[in-house]
């Protein structure tokens, strides 16, 4: 059930040093090995995995030999049932959320899992063309030879229907709508038309696409009822209590300072819940005692952009400070991340650090160095 697409360095599990962030299937491959080993599970067909070994792979877990799984997605096991079942049928998947939800990460992790390649991926913006999604021509093969197989240049979406791979849609409903449309056939007939060659590429079996939206784009381009009906959607939600944003932040800010190579510094559990309760009592507009009822900030504050101010906060104590994570190191990009329109943000900021901030005792070093940077 195995696949030949995947490179023999990133089946062997050898990662380049000098790449910032390897692929999923590259970072995680002695993982995926191991489940592989102990899956014993019925796989669909063009699958490297079960649908409980890709499971199991995302939330993490024990295997009978006592290895562990690293959790990679800290949330609601039923949404990650749910997503990967919806690979294993004729639909494909619309991961939808708010901005910092793991959207995109949870996509490149379902496609390592499931196909071993993470990277067949199309991004769309506004300036999104058809061919990103179809396919494209090299105009000086094209002009010296007419229409033919070597003058075509594949999409990500026309590789994957060739080897039965996952791919990637990043921002759907940022693409224009009719470059969106043109999915319509791909997703129903499992079939790409090249009517300037008169043939057709079909799917393999294991084909899929998974797209990600971000729900704040409503109306930017929304996709039409045709279209919506070629997928499942799961909505994936911020973190339900502290203690699951606290353990997200925390493990993805000592992967990113792994893969940075920043100098050996404490992580700082109590700065990270500090941000963390920042964040959530001003995009949920209450204290977390429920008595005051804040005004809330133009930007999302996301667990995304809570991971962001811890590393630049670490980076900030690493090179410039004694080494250990304190609140002077994430005020400044504390500030940042709520004031992002500097009339309206600032006062919600400055009426949050007089009124709740300046009354907690133990967060008199947070506001004497948030008001030294605001």
């Amino acid at each position: 059930m195995t696949s030949d697409r995947v490179t023999p360095d990133i089946q062997a599990g050898v990662i380049d040093a000098t790449v910032l962030r390897p692929h999923a299937e590259q970072e995680y491959a002695g993982e995926l090995a191991r489940l592989a080993e102990h899956d014993d599970r019925p796989r669909p067909p063009g699958w490297r995995l079960s649908p409980w070994a890709v499971t199991t792979y995302l939330l993490g877990g024990t295997l009978p030999d006592g290895s562990q799984i690293s959790p990679k997605y800290i949330g609601p096991r039923r949404l990650m049932e749910v997503a990967v079942a919806t690979l294993a049928t004729d639909r494909a998947l619309l991961l939808l959320g708010v901005p910092g939800t793991a959207k995109t990460w949870v996509s490149e992790h379902l496609a390592a899992a499931v196909s071993g390649d993470s990277t067949l991926l199309v991004q769309g913006t506004a300036g999104t063309a058809e061919e990103a999604v179809r396919y494209g021509w090299n105009y000086a093969r094209l002009l010296a030879e007419g229409p033919s197989e070597r003058a075509l240049v594949e999409s990500p979406l026309m590789r994957a229907m060739r080897t039965g791979a996952v791919a990637r849609i990043e921002e759907l409903t940022r693409m224009p709508s009719d470059v969106q449309d043109t999915l319509i056939t791909i997703l129903s007939e499992k079939t790409l038309p090249v009517p300037e060659l008169n043939t057709e590429v079909q799917a393999r079996k294991g084909f899929t696409v998974i797209a990600t939206a971000n729900d704040r784009d409503r109306g930017v381009n929304e996709l039409s009822s045709a279209l919506r009906r070629r997928f499942n959607t799961v909505v994936l939600p911020l973190p339900d209590t502290v203690d699951d944003e606290v353990d997200i932040v925390a493990r993805r800010v000592d992967q990113l300072g792994t893969a940075l190579e920043l100098p050996d510094a404490p992580a700082g559990l109590e700065e990270i819940r500090r941000v963390v309760t920042v964040f959530r009592e001003l995009r949920g507009g209450l204290t977390s005692d429920g008595r005051t009822k804040l005004k809330s900030p133009s930007g999302t504050l996301s667990t995304a952009e809570a991971i962001s101010v811890i590393t630049s906060g670490l980076a900030l104590a690493a090179h410039f400070g004694d080494g250990v994570l304190r609140a002077a190191d994430v005020a400044g990009g504390i500030v940042g991340a709520v004031v992002q329109d500097p009339v309206s943000d600032r006062v919600v900021w400055q009426e949050y650090l007089e009124t709740v901030v300046r009354e907690r005792p133990e967060w008199l070093d947070f506001y004497r160095a948030c008001r030294e940077v605001s």
